[in-house]
């Protein structure tokens, strides 16, 4: 478990490590860097889960189960919102299904903590969820990440999916998502990218998610601009901010209803 910065969350928790590139949004994955960062700092758990191509990082295809990491929320009192693994993806096709339901226990055993798991593999969510978990949750919260339109079809297998929460992360936002059915959709994060590789955004995509939230009654949590501000000029993350229309959104999903 480690405090971070993102913005929507109070810790993480990563008991996988190591992933795969799956579409567009995974490009510049800071995932990939931070693991190359850990493995040079000696950190067992992430040697040998990147290469490098040209002058960047990538994933190798090596994913780890790391069982040692399973009962790190246990010892967290305080009631805490927890991001699963911003290192990986739970619903990775090498992660098997007996270590899913390990972390499905954990999480089952801490009821004053808040699970937000995302993934961009809803499919898969969506099989193991009704094929292996027979209870919903009221502290996990089920999310997926949609980067443009070619991927909106990922908010179609997560609304059949059973849970308290369920949420879309329009991060990073590198196009138009288009017209979205945000029917059973609870809460909407966007974000631009950030780093040196950063795509830039553009305000109309943020303005088309924004009012189909409004009207759909989704909670709108904007994140960040990242590297590219509104004015479409480059600077850093922390000059661009996170204002949007004048003003901070912070909205969550009320997650009181669900305990």
């Amino acid at each position: 478990m480690a405090e971070t910065q993102i913005e929507w969350t109070d810790a993480t928790w990563n008991p996988v490590a190591g992933c795969t590139i799956v579409s567009a949004g995974c490009t510049n994955c800071y995932a990939m860097e931070m693991a190359r960062r850990l493995q040079a700092m000696d950190v067992e758990k992430y040697k040998g889960l990147t290469r490098r191509s040209g002058k960047r990082t990538i994933w190798n295809g090596v994913v780890r189960e790391d069982r040692n990491a399973l009962d790190i929320p246990l010892r967290w009192k305080k009631p805490k919102k927890i991001f699963v693994n911003s290192m990986s993806d739970l619903f990775h096709e090498r992660v098997s299904d007996a270590f899913i339901l390990k972390v499905w226990n954990v999480m089952r055993a801490t009821p004053h903590h808040h699970y937000q798991i995302l993934t961009k593999r809803p499919d898969r969510m969506g099989s193991l969820v009704a094929k292996k978990i027979s209870d919903v949750l009221p502290n996990v919260w089920l999310g997926t990440s949609i980067e443009n339109s070619e991927v909106s079809d990922r908010a179609n297998h997560l609304r059949t999916i059973p849970a308290a929460i369920r949420f879309i992360s329009f991060e990073p936002l590198i196009g138009s998502v288009g017209a979205m059915d945000l029917t059973g959709i609870h809460w909407a994060i966007v974000g631009g990218e950030s780093g040196r590789s950063a795509r830039p955004v553009r305000e109309v995509w943020i303005d088309e998610i924004f009012d189909q939230c409004s009207l759909q009654g989704a909670a709108f949590f904007f994140k960040q601009w990242g590297t590219w501000g509104k004015d479409n000029k480059r600077r850093s993350k922390k000059a661009n901010g996170r204002v949007y229309r004048d003003q901070v959104w912070d909205q969550m999903p009320d997650a009181r209803l669900t305990l």
